[in-house]
């Protein structure tokens, strides 16, 4: 089965921030990621106008994706 933690790469090692479950030796892939808060908006097919739409169609639920209560769903 696979499995994803996340890590920091830096001066040529990658440090994991979790401890992978049940894995003694494995293979892996690293993907490297944009810094965070960094979207390529036309990758995803929307522009600058297109996506503060969309932030603010979705600003009321910010809350509750925000709650506590909703990391229960993270494991599914």
């Amino acid at each position: 089965m696979l499995q994803s933690v996340e890590g920091i790469y830096q001066n040529g090692k990658v440090e994991l921030l979790q401890v992978p479950t049940d894995v003694d030796q494995a293979r892996v892939i690293v993907t490297f990621l944009p810094k965070s808060g960094s979207v390529d908006l036309p990758s995803r097919g929307i522009n600058q106008e297109q996506a503060a739409n969309l932030r603010a169609r979705l600003q009321s639920f910010a809350q509750d994706w925000d709650s506590p209560d909703m990391a229960a769903y993270d494991a599914l």
